[in-house]
Formats: C-alpha cells, structure tokens, sequence
C-alpha cells in the first residue's frame, strides 16, 4: 500500500501549514516542512510548537530564504526530500504541495491511484525541443551564470547576461545529461529519489551547474529523473491540477469550483483561495473519506479557457488568421463559405469543384486535408500555414492559374472574415445557416474538447444552453460585421431563394446555381 511523504514549502499562513499537515498525515501519510527563512520568525515558532512532537510530521533541518526563480527554491526542496527520505523509511511516494494546495480526491483513491501506477509524474519535456517556455529568455537560463534575481534586480539581471555575452562567457551545459523541463509539482516514487539524491553526492558538478541557472525548479529535477528512471516509467504529467491564465498568473479556485474539482483526474488542485472558506472545510474533510467514487471528466482547463474566452471577443477570442500588411491585389476574388458544419460547407465545395471551373478548397486553416494542391512545403502543416498565410492564399491564386478562390471559414474566425473583406480584393461571404440541435451541440463540445466522452450528465446538460449561446453569438457577430457582401443559404430556405444566394455568391446563371442547390444532402447531418 503506498504510503506518501509530503514535501511542503511553505512561506505564511501558520495556522493554515498546521491544518495541511494534520489533515495530510492523518490517513497514516506523512509531511516535511520547509518554511521560508524570510518569514518572520514567529509563524515559524508557532508551527514547531503546533506540530513539533507530531510522529508523522518532520522539518527541514535547514532553511533557506527563497526567491522565485532562484536556486534556494530546488535548495530547500533538497533538504525536505533528504530528511523525508531519511526519517520516513516507509514512505513510497514524495509528492511535492505549497501551502495553497489542497487534496480534491480521499487518501483511499490516491493510494490505489499510485498502487495502479508504477512510475513518476513529472512534467519531462524537452528543454530545447519543446515550446514549454512561451516567453522570455531561453537557452539563456542555462549557459549564463544568474547571480541577481529579474524580479528585483531586473537591470543586474539583464546587464550580467549582456556582460557574459560580450565576453564570450557562455558554457556548455554537462553533456551527458539531456535537460529537460516542467512543472515543479511532482510525485515521485523512493527509487527515484533515492537515485536521485545518490547522483547529487556522487556528482556535485551537477547541483553546482543548476546553482547558477534560471528557475531550475523547472529543470533540476525534471533532468535528474530523465537521467536515473527509464522513459517509460516517467508519466510527463503532474498530478497536481493547475490552471494559468494568458497572462502566466496561476488561476485561483474559490467555493463553487468543488464539483468541478473532483472531476478533475489529478489527486491535489493548487491555487485554493484563502477567502474559499467553505472550499476549504469541503476539501479538508474529503481526504478521509473512505468508499466514494470520483466520475472524471477532466474538462476543467478547456472550461476555463473557453469561458473565459467568451469575454474577450476580438482578436483574443478568434485567432487573427489574415495578415493586415498588402494587398492580394484589386483584380482578385476571394470566395468564402462560412458554416459551422464543416461537412455542409466541404459538400458545396465539392459540387462547385465538379460543376464549376472556380477553384474551392475546404478550411485551409483548420485541417491538414483541404482539398489543396500540390504546394510544397509551405502547406505541409496548419502551424506553417498560419505562420505564412498570406503566402499561401497568394500562391494559391498562382497554382490554380485564376483570379477566383472559393475557401471555408469558421463562424468564430470573425477577424479572419473581415481582414478579407478589408482587403483592396473582392471578397463575397456565403453564410450558411444550418439547425444546431442538442445533439450536434454536445458533440461540438466533445470536438473541442470542452468536455470528455465520459462527462457527467448534468455538467453537459449544464453546459449546453451556454454553449448554444456562443454559437448562437458567434452568427450574429458575422451578420453585424458590416460585410460588403454577404449571402446567406440555409436550410429553412426554399430553393428559389437558396439558388438566388449561390447565383450572387459566385456569380454564376441561375441555372448553374440551381444546379448547386440541388447538391443531394447538402445540408444532411
């Protein structure tokens, strides 16, 4: 049975460090803290005295003062790991928290959970290979040596670096290790500390390198269990759920998040608001529970991303597709057909490609599989697409040998629409409007990944009115786009009214246009 040791860093709140240890090791579990030496003394005092004879509980022997992005933070989660490792002989997990996490699973699941899994979790991606790091500096968090701290000394920090540059102070990183980066929350399992630890006193060159590095609590550790554990006994994931807003602050849980937080396949949730009170009591009790069952539907980052997103229409809301610089030139005709029902839309591009001499090509944005012709590799992947967009549309034009383009756009790609139709080119919008049942709804949130296949009922139910909302916006925000030509073919119309819309659409007779109103199941699901 796994038994786990938890490795607290914790800076204020006493009364709340000594509520997290008794609730912790009250299942038979245990708990190490580290507490921030730049605290004041006192809080420190009150939690030796609170919980100094507590047999499951042990503290750091040293502590150090902790700044973000500094090594004293991977110092100080050393010296816990070193002395949980030491006074918890039987302890099978160490499982990094701070101060604001909080269990949203019982002791009883997270046992089995481990049990069931023989491997770490940690977050293990590739420092150079991947994009983990979004922002900011890069390689030179590693080949320059950081003395000062950006956050407080931003122009030491930055003129440090600009010195070593010009003196050509850069270093290799130690070759043998493939640096690798993630989230400073793990769970790890003894063998892997244990090999961890073993390779710090056996190579001191290593924990010096990191010493010097930027924020290497998201690499140290991350590297050394890359280095000792096999790749697939490494999950790179962690088990602790955290959301980051597009700003990089960590998002805060507050007392209406608990079903929400159950359903999430993590066993703790990092931030928990001190002001959630009732949160608090709920989650403190859960951990001891015995005999509950936890249905996961893991939507939680797509909800918050999509919720979010909805108050923030614009450019943020629907991704700039189309460049504003240049023109694809006065003499040409940009044709686009905006539906939501992507296989209504790609079945009107098939009838004009087969009954037309205008070339149509499907959601060139959205799906590798478009219908495009041979391009080269500025085509070979939707990421490269949307890097060089224009491009494409303008090569596009010059493979078909035509003036004319037919392409499909979604309804929420408002700026991509509208950045067509600012463009010195002609560009006509066909909107088709189609019936969006519940059905078509709910699975519009699994494609997005709103919510999983295996989601509560009562979530979806839940979900579905808001949804159909954004939808439901997302059309009247293209009709409200003052649009120099708009049509719209739909369902509900008779064919008359449909044929008169592809007519002006594509500027075509009106029996050519008949003829693509009677596509068969043109709007079938």
């Amino acid at each position: 049975m796994a038994r786990i040791a938890f490795i607290l860093l914790v800076h204020k709140d006493p009364k709340g460090v000594i509520d997290q240890a008794r609730r912790l090791t009250a299942a038979g579990d245990y708990a190490v803290i580290h507490f921030d030496r730049r605290s004041p003394a006192e809080m420190f005092d009150e939690i030796r005295e609170a919980l100094g004879d507590h047999p499951g509980v042990a503290f750091a022997p040293r502590r150090h003062k902790c700044g973000w992005g500094e090594w004293s933070l991977v110092a100080a989660t050393l010296e816990a790991l070193r002395e949980a490792e030491r006074v918890f002989p039987h302890a099978t997990h160490f499982y990094m928290l701070s101060g604001d996490c909080m269990p949203i699973k019982s002791a009883e699941y997270a046992r089995e959970f481990l049990d069931s899994q023989d491997c770490d979790f940690i977050e293990s991606f590739d420092f150079f290979a991947s994009d983990w790091i979004k922002t900011g500096i890069k390689e030179e968090r590693l080949i320059y040596r950081h003395y000062f701290n950006e956050r407080n000394s931003k122009r030491l920090f930055y003129g440090s670096m600009s010195l070593q540059r010009r003196l050509g102070l850069a270093r290799e990183v130690p070759k043998d290790l493939r640096i690798m980066i993630g989230s400073q929350w793990w769970c790890l399992r003894r063998q892997t500390v244990e090999a961890v630890l073993e390779l710090i006193r056996q190579r001191p060159e290593i924990p010096r390198f990191f010493s010097t590095t930027w924020i290497p609590d998201e690499t140290f550790f991350q590297t050394l269990v890359a280095h000792v554990v096999p790749k697939t006994q490494i999950r790179s994931r962690t088990l602790t759920f955290l959301i980051f807003s597009d700003y990089g602050m960590p998002v805060t849980f507050y007392n209406d998040h608990y079903d929400l937080l159950l359903r999430q396949d993590y066993l703790f949730a990092r931030k928990i608001s001190p002001e959630a009170l009732e949160l608090r009591a709920r989650l403190g009790a859960l951990w001891q529970t015995r005999g509950l069952d936890f249905p996961i539907a893991a939507e939680g980052r797509r909800l918050f991303a999509f919720l979010t997103g909805r108050g923030r229409i614009g450019r943020r809301f629907a991704p700039r597709f189309w460049e504003a610089d240049g023109s694809l030139g006065r003499q040409r005709s940009v044709h686009v057909i905006v539906a939501k029902k992507w296989h209504v839309a790609k079945r009107l591009t098939d009838a004009i490609r087969r009954n037309t001499e205008i070339p149509a090509v499907d959601y060139i944005f959205n799906e590798l599989q478009a219908n495009l012709p041979e391009m080269g590799g500025v085509a070979s992947s939707v990421g490269k697409r949307e890097r060089h967009r224009r491009a494409l549309v303008k090569l596009l034009f010059d493979q078909f040998g035509t003036d004319r383009l037919v392409l499909c756009a979604d309804p929420s790609a408002v700026s991509l629409i509208k950045d067509f139709d600012d463009d010195r080119s002609e560009t006509r919008v066909l909107f088709i409007e189609t019936g969006l049942d519940d059905d078509y709804v709910r699975g519009h949130m699994g494609r997005v990944g709103l919510v999983s296949s295996d989601a509560p009922d009562d979530v979806v139910e839940r979900l579905l009115p808001v949804v159909r909302n954004d939808l439901d916006h997302e059309a009247d925000r293209l009709r409200e786009a003052g649009l120099a030509n708009l049509f719209t073919l739909s369902s509900d119309a008779d064919e008359d009214r449909n044929t008169v819309a592809l007519a002006n659409f594509l500027g075509l007779t009106e029996d050519r246009a008949r003829e693509l109103a009677r596509t068969p199941h043109l709007f079938a699901d």
